[in-house]
């Protein structure tokens, strides 16, 4: 969803700056603009950053210092739990302070990229003010008093957006922020139905010659570690279909946050299901993950409406995100959230209230374990 920098929406899903953007003006240039009153810079994005967040400071970090010669500084926002981010940081060497060892100046600008504030995605405090918000998400944040908005739903990743900063401005990347875009993009459109825009392929297009390939495939299959494969087995084994067009894993204690989209990432592409599922224990949160085989799934949409006043959720047409604070992590507290968003889910995809089937049977659990 998009929004001027007061809060309102603007129509026919254009982005807008805010108001140091001047008619004629490019985006990258309104930014720079108002920059250049600041002695340098601070990105911060969403809690748990992926490699569209990581690619997309890392990517104004490098337009910044070369155009204002501004110091950077990029952040980390919980951690760095998926393989495949961890193994992005350390080929590209991306130097990232966590957010609560920044100490904070008045002085530097901030800028928030692929989230936005009052999402609850991010642990930035409330009181310093945001002076640019640039994004791709559908969720919408509380906007009003930032003078930079560049939110472009239509668009496929935040790492767009910046890619297309740098080429307004004649800023060829290095190897290593051209790699980072690059799978900041891939990671973002990857799936069927695709969720890319004409600019997203273009902008694959334009960065892949100066991709270094080696650490591209260094990430692309980066090694997983045993409890990765520990996780699976059990969510898998307490995985449910449900009118042969959902399906539902319920995990348990996630080594890590991000594994409920590689769950549901693995689950939509079992035959015949339309939506997948995945809800997992990490600290003191209840994590849930969709995604959709439809291209106007409006997933974000529907899983706010499912995760309502339990918690918060966003995301966008086949895939969504939110999380359940949890007061009290006993077995039968989860249990009864699990079996409120069951019951929310099937109302809200309009499907009659069913027993699921489970995805490996009992029996055939009973036989693996004997043999």
């Amino acid at each position: 969803m998009e929004r001027s920098s007061n809060g309102s929406r603007p129509g026919n899903g254009a982005a807008r700056n805010g108001p140091s953007g001047r008619t004629g003006e490019s985006r990258s240039g309104a930014l720079l603009a108002s920059l250049q009153q600041f002695r340098g810079v601070y990105l911060i994005s969403h809690i748990n950053p992926d490699p569209d967040s990581l690619g997309s400071m890392a990517g104004l970090a490098w337009l910044i210092r070369h155009k204002l010669n501004l110091p950077t500084q990029l952040t980390r926002d919980g951690i760095l739990g998926r393989a495949e981010n961890r193994a992005m940081v350390e080929c590209l060497q991306l130097q990232l302070l966590p957010v609560e060892d920044v100490e904070w100046r008045t002085d530097w600008a901030l800028i928030m990229v692929d989230s936005q504030p009052g999402t609850g995605r991010h642990n930035v405090p409330d009181d310093l003010p945001i002076l640019g918000v640039i994004d791709h998400h559908e969720t919408p944040g509380q906007l009003r008093g930032v003078s930079l908005v560049d939110v472009r739903s239509e668009v496929g990743a935040t790492c767009t957006i910046v890619a297309s900063y740098l080429q307004e401005q004649a800023v060829a990347p290095s190897r290593e922020i051209a790699t980072a875009l690059f799978y900041g993009i891939e990671s973002e459109i990857s799936g069927y139905p695709r969720e890319a825009s004409a600019l997203d392929d273009e902008t694959l297009v334009r960065l892949y010659p100066l991709v270094n390939q080696e650490w591209l495939a260094r990430i692309r299959h980066a090694r997983l570690p045993r409890a990765y494969f520990e996780a699976l087995l059990q969510a898998l084994q307490d995985t449910f279909i449900y009118d042969d067009r959902l399906i539902i894993s319920w995990a348990d204690e996630l080594p890590q946050p991000e594994l409920t989209a590689e769950i549901a990432d693995l689950l939509i592409r079992l035959e015949g299901m339309e939506w997948s599922v995945c809800a997992g224990v990490y600290e003191d949160r209840l994590l849930v993950s969709m995604r959709s085989a439809h291209a106007r799934a409006k997933a974000g949409v529907i899983l706010q409406q499912v995760i309502g006043d339990l918690g918060t959720a966003g995301g966008h047409d086949r895939r969504a995100g939110g999380a359940i604070p949890l007061l009290n992590s006993s077995h039968t507290a989860i249990e009864k959230i699990q079996s409120q968003l069951r019951k929310r889910l099937l109302q809200a995809l309009r499907m009659d209230e069913c027993r699921g089937q489970r995805l490996v049977s009992r029996k055939e659990l009973l036989e693996n374990l004997q043999a």
